[in-house]
């Protein structure tokens, strides 16, 4: 217990809205699964299945199955750089990082809609998100390395 207060001193404790920031994602995820696991039954498209078939298929089944795979397939570059660039700049990668997640609920409720075209709102606004998480992680690893062009 002593060693975890010692990490926490550590840390900004603006650091704490990056961790629920983080937490926030996992509910995200949570809403496209189930959003899938609800379209399934709907469509009757049966597990090991990953898609509607072509042959008599449901576009929209594929849709919202896509949103949530594309989702998934980003997750793990979202969370470290929300991770990591919450370590330099808090709030920001916090902030940045909330508006990539209202983005990827955007992008799965438009998707969703049946058609390919609807994800693209979600997909723009929330992709600018990633951004400034970048710029933080690279500052902090500038930083790291002794460039005091940031400084």
């Amino acid at each position: 217990m002593a060693n975890q207060s010692k990490i926490l001193e550590l840390l900004d404790p603006n650091y704490g809205y990056v961790v629920f920031v983080a937490l926030d994602s996992v509910f995200v995820n949570m809403w496209m699964a189930m959003n899938v696991m609800r379209a399934r039954k709907e469509f009757n498209v049966k597990y090991p299945l990953m898609y509607s078939p072509e042959n008599g298929g449901d576009n929209k089944f594929n849709c919202i199955q896509r949103a949530h795979q594309n989702t998934l397939e980003g997750y793990p570059v979202f969370l470290s750089l929300l991770l990591l660039g919450g370590l330099q700049y808090p709030r920001i990668s916090a902030g940045a990082g909330a508006v990539y997640l209202l983005g990827r609920v955007a992008y799965a409720k438009g998707y969703s809609s049946g058609g390919a075209d609807g994800r693209l709102n979600g997909a723009r606004f929330g992709g600018l998100a990633l951004f400034p998480l970048m710029y933080a992680v690279g500052v902090m690893g500038a930083r790291l390395l002794g460039c005091s062009y940031f400084d």
